[in-house]
């Protein structure tokens, strides 16, 4: 049996009635993001509240999670409360389509991207992880409306959907600053990209980062990127 919690450095996420185990696409974007000057972030598809827990170890800013499952809303709960920073972390119930509290200077998502047509058979596990419950263009429009003129939205998507990805967000005048394309070991295609949007055209920062050197190693940035939270690194 998969073990129910995931325990880091300064708190344990308990993922057991969450669709989406904690794995490496939160983790990476958790540690990537660039909170230097956040104020008030938030976290579409908030899940276990992963992400949002890893920014609140990491600044001072103030957090909103928002999920559609009652379920990974409730344990995302739990994961904040019982977490040294409960107070700045404020997980919620919502629909991203019909949510307007407010605007945000950082914006964060692990969004579903399974397109396939045959569905797993878990129904929870199957809207997490299917565009159908949260498409790209339902995000976007979403970032549209929330982001601060001068925020930024940060995100993690398979490097196969990056073209799409970035032309619906240019037609809605977001604009990629910074890249990382991210290959599970050296010499292969990258898996993931990790990407942030602004709202201004700029040159965009680009690199690469490996996450095992030989098999079973951690590459050296990677371990840069998390060693901060997880415990035998």
């Amino acid at each position: 049996m998969r073990n129910p919690f995931f325990r880091f450095k300064q708190f344990e996420v308990w993922h057991d009635r969450c669709a989406m185990k904690v794995g490496t696409d939160g983790v990476l974007l958790g540690a990537w993001v660039d909170v230097t000057r956040s104020k008030q972030v938030l976290d579409i598809g908030t899940g276990s509240g992963l992400i949002a827990l890893m920014i609140a170890q990491r600044c001072d800013a103030q957090i909103t999670g928002i999920d559609i499952d009652a379920d990974a809303v409730g344990q995302a709960c739990e994961n904040a409360d019982a977490s040294p920073w409960s107070e700045r972390i404020h997980i919620s119930r919502a629909d991203v389509a019909e949510f307007n509290e407010g605007k945000y200077d950082t914006i964060v998502s692990n969004p579903p991207f399974f397109c396939e047509q045959v569905h797993c058979p878990d129904r929870q596990r199957n809207a997490a992880r299917h565009t159908e419950s949260l498409t790209f263009e339902c995000l976007l429009d979403a970032v549209k409306r929330l982001l601060t003129d001068d925020g930024s939205f940060s995100v993690i998507i398979p490097a196969g959907l990056i073209g799409s990805f970035t032309t619906s967000a240019a037609e809605r005048h977001l604009y990629a600053s910074r890249r990382t394309d991210v290959l599970t070991k050296p010499g292969v295609p990258p898996k993931r990209v990790l990407l942030t949007f602004c709202r201004s055209v700029r040159a965009c920062d680009t690199d690469n980062l490996v996450i095992e050197s030989s098999p079973r190693t951690y590459s050296p940035e990677f371990i840069q990127l998390i060693k901060d939270f997880y415990l035998h690194v």
